[in-house]
């Protein structure tokens, strides 16, 4: 194994890519709005917002990337700003693909209650109702990829959404991809910061900056309560 002095620069190159969920959305019918335009973030969300960007501020953030959905790029502009930076926009951290966007999740009155929609939910490990995990896993590594070899050497940070984040995180981590979406560690406004050295990951680190700020029934793990929907994935 050669030590670090004959290593090329790019295996001593440390990059840190931090994939951060979008602040709260303004979302009072609780629709499951997956890639629909028109979903803002809240003014709680904007201060979600406002409050990682103050927390990176110290960092050695030398790029910012969003999906191109509102709500990521709410997120990701005073992150920008702090850093005075261009906001890039990057496809491939888009919300996963869903068949029941549009639909209320809300416990004991939404879409599952239906019989129509049954049919969607044969596979979870595919999953049969959106786009497969392979998939996502594909173009949210690729999406990282080009973050860090952008940022090569500081950091960066990219906006996303909780269900990409989380299959990727998954299959960094080698679990398996399907799962219970109650227990995705991956609440609003949180960063999972992903560590290269030269072109390999080497560590995940998981941190919520706004915490305080988020509505209990949405931290991860917490129990559903009636008229409050998760949207999950979103």
């Amino acid at each position: 194994m050669s030590d670090a002095t004959s290593s090329p620069k790019s295996d001593r190159d440390i990059t840190v890519v931090h994939l951060m969920r979008h602040g709260e959305v303004h979302n009072p019918d609780g629709v499951l709005y997956g890639r629909r335009a028109g979903y803002h973030l809240s003014e709680l969300g904007r201060q979600m917002a406002d409050r990682v960007a103050e927390h990176l501020a110290g960092r050695d953030v030398t790029y910012v990337v969003a999906s191109p959905l509102e709500r990521a790029q709410e997120t990701a502009t005073p992150v920008a700003k702090a850093h005075g930076l261009d906001l890039a926009c990057d496809e491939r951290l888009i919300e996963a693909a869903n068949v029941f966007e549009g639909k209320t999740f809300g416990v004991g009155d939404g879409a599952l209650r239906k019989p129509g929609n049954w049919k969607h939910l044969t596979n979870p490990f595919q999953p049969s109702w959106g786009e497969p995990y392979v998939e996502q896993v594909v173009r949210m590594m690729g999406a990282l990829d080009a973050a860090k070899d952008a940022a090569r050497g500081h950091e960066a940070v990219c906006v996303s959404h909780q269900l990409p984040i989380w299959i990727v995180r998954s299959f960094v981590e080698k679990r398996r991809l399907w799962h219970d979406p109650r227990r995705r560690q991956c609440t609003l406004a949180s960063l999972t910061s992903f560590t290269y050295q030269g072109d390999k990951i080497v560590s995940v680190g998981y941190s919520e900056p706004a915490r305080d700020l988020v509505p209990a029934h949405l931290l991860a793990g917490a129990k559903p309560v009636k008229g409050k929907s998760k949207a999950f994935g979103a």
